[in-house]
């Protein structure tokens, strides 16, 4: 008699650790799945974290609020990450006209397309793109202009979280840093063909970083040397070392502080995300409708430099009508739930009319 047993779906056991509770990232499969286990997900947000995998909107209310987004208009998710904003946009709509987002991460882009797809949002009314939002006139070509746009800048947190991606020295992983895996060098190989000095400007222009020389010397003579910095870990190492006259006290602090700057330098170079912006901003006005509305939240100074000088620009010569004189941030109430929402600022304009 011939057994059943080929035929059957293999059963995959769940990854084991240590302890009571999950500390790395594949552990977390109660938070990689929250669909299943929807309680733990509350319970992990409420305490003010971000579930493994998943990343928290920032400023929801506050961009729908600017937008004003009206059912039969069209409107763009520049970057459509997790999606968070991307289903409150497509709510207002209300199953009338048309949304148009893009991301240019192959990986979570699908399984973010997946899930608004199964809340009910069918091509019809959504279209997801890869492609850079710095060809955001070929995307107006395809589309049509646009009445509302949203680009959230930076990095998301399942990105963030995901070792496997390099992008934070807290967990040991390949020093990657690329947004698109499939495009361009990681981080490590970025590294081999710099200078120190074209290194220690990268840290200052790209994160103002106060010891960009004393890292720059002591990463430069690790390869020189002949030993890669193709980890998170050993370019954290490298920190490290580079700090090691700073006062014992200032030490821990000082080194978890130039970890995220250089990180953050490495990442902006790595996807030429300044170059990329720039071209966003100018291409900006000729893909919206007349009267069309624009927010771009930024998470660091350089990116809100950008933008401040374009819609600036933008309102003294009769581009824009109007343009947020301030930034806007998020309440404190929301950062305290989300403490990575503290960085971000906001600023909008809005098209002139024809």
């Amino acid at each position: 008699m011939e057994s059943n047993t080929e035929n059957q779906p293999v059963h995959k056991r769940r990854v084991r650790y240590k302890g009571t509770h999950p500390r790395h990232y594949n552990e977390k499969y109660k938070e990689l799945n929250p669909e299943k286990y929807g309680e733990t997900v509350e319970k992990v947000i409420r305490k003010g974290g971000t579930p493994a995998g998943m990343h928290i909107s920032i400023m929801v209310q506050e961009i729908l609020d600017f937008l004003q987004i009206q059912p039969g208009q069209r409107g763009l998710d520049a970057t459509l990450g997790y999606g968070g904003h991307t289903s409150a946009m497509l709510r207002c709509l209300n199953g009338e006209g048309h949304l148009t987002a893009l991301d240019v991460d192959a990986i979570e882009m699908a399984k973010t397309e997946e899930r608004l797809r199964n809340q009910g949002f069918g091509p019809d009314i959504l279209t997801v793109r890869k492609i850079n939002f710095a060809n955001i006139d070929e995307v107006a070509e395809k589309d049509g202009k646009f009445d509302f746009i949203l680009a959230d800048l930076g990095v998301s947190s399942m990105q963030i979280d995901n070792p496997d991606r390099g992008f934070s020295y807290k967990y040991d992983g390949p020093l990657d840093l690329r947004l698109d895996q499939t495009k361009g060098e990681p981080a490590s190989e970025r590294l081999k063909h710099v200078t120190r000095d074209e290194f220690e400007g990268m840290l200052i222009e790209n994160s103002d970083e106060p010891y960009a020389a004393e890292i720059a010397s002591v990463v430069m003579q690790e390869l020189k040397k002949g030993h890669p910095v193709d980890t998170t870990s050993k370019l954290r190492e490298l920190i490290e070392k580079a700090l090691v006259r700073v006062p014992a006290a200032d030490r821990k602090e000082a080194v978890k502080k130039s970890c995220a700057r250089v990180f953050q330098a490495l990442r902006i170079d790595v996807n030429s995300e300044f170059e990329v912006l720039e071209a966003f901003l100018t291409k900006l006005p000729s893909c919206m409708a007349p009267g069309g509305r624009i927010a771009i939240l930024t998470f660091h100074s350089g990116e809100d430099r950008l933008v401040k000088h374009a819609f600036k620009e933008g309102k003294k010569a009769g581009i824009y009508s109007e343009v947020a004189e301030d930034v806007i941030r998020p309440s404190s109430e929301e950062c305290a739930k989300n403490p990575r929402a503290k960085s971000t600022k906001m600023r909008w304009a809005v098209l002139a009319e024809e």
